[in-house]
């Protein structure tokens, strides 16, 4: 089985670039389930129910997200009728799931766990390494389980690694968002979970993780916060990884356009 995990999709030109992009890949790479980061996905920050259509239309399956989510006040009374997690380690009144099995046919269930980083994000959040205890010690005998997947959605790389090292062996991969800066460093650990630091953004890449180049200049020159505007022009990315639940490889899948 092929699985395409898209790093987080920002605003309208990374929803342009995956329905550009992502039928094609999905018929050449053989793509048997595709995965999302939606946190960034409608304006730029949260998610609407017509940003999450336009992507499922694209060929999308099922979301992840991040701190972000619900940055779209109208999208608390939508997640839950729709194919996106929130973090599992968000307090539990708060509408949505942050885990959920996806029935992949002859392929059988897979897993997918969303969780938020703490270090420089939110530390007022419940612990992620023991909420995946808590969420993995619930599916132990479940044996229709055949693949265990986690968006860690993060912003420090040593709170991934000390996270992806605590899951070898318990998932069969860890995949890290939030930063939207790639990462080459997807490679399998020594118990055989996949692992990559950052998936990246797809988006506009001639910019600051999105936002006009001139607005973040202004922001560290002046000290004073600035109004966030999105970026429209310039290169695209899409970024992406390939996990291959046969070999047990993960592989960075990019394209600029």
């Amino acid at each position: 089985m092929k699985i395409l995990f898209i790093g987080d999709i920002v605003a309208r030109p990374g929803r342009e670039v995956v329905k550009e992009v992502l039928p094609n890949i999905i018929k050449k790479q053989k793509i048997d389930l595709v995965i999302a980061n939606a946190e960034n996905l409608a304006h730029g920050r949260g998610a609407t129910k017509d940003t999450i259509k336009e992507m499922l239309d694209a060929g999308v399956n099922y979301f992840t997200s991040g701190d972000h989510i619900f940055w779209q006040h109208s999208f608390e009374d939508e997640i839950d009728s729709l194919p996106v997690l929130r973090p599992a380690n968000f307090p539990g009144d708060l509408p949505g799931k942050g885990y959920t099995l996806i029935d992949a046919g002859k392929n059988g269930q897979i897993l997918l766990i969303n969780l938020l980083g703490r270090v420089f994000l939110n530390e007022r959040l419940d612990d992620p390494f023991r909420k995946a205890d808590e969420i993995l010690n619930l599916f132990l005998d479940d044996d229709q389980i055949k693949y265990k997947i986690i968006d860690f959605h993060a912003e420090c790389s040593s709170e991934k690694y000390a996270f992806a090292y605590y899951m070898d062996g318990r998932v069969d991969a860890v995949v890290g968002s939030h930063t939207h800066v790639p990462t080459c460093d997807n490679i399998v650990l020594p118990s055989k979970t996949l692992y990559i630091s950052d998936i990246g953004m797809t988006g506009i890449i001639d910019s600051v993780l999105g936002v006009k180049n001139d607005i973040i200049i202004q922001y560290y020159l002046s000290g004073l916060n600035q109004k966030f505007e999105w970026e429209n022009t310039g290169r695209k990315a899409f970024r992406s990884v390939i996990l291959d639940t046969v070999l047990n490889t993960i592989e960075r899948f990019d394209n600029i356009l």
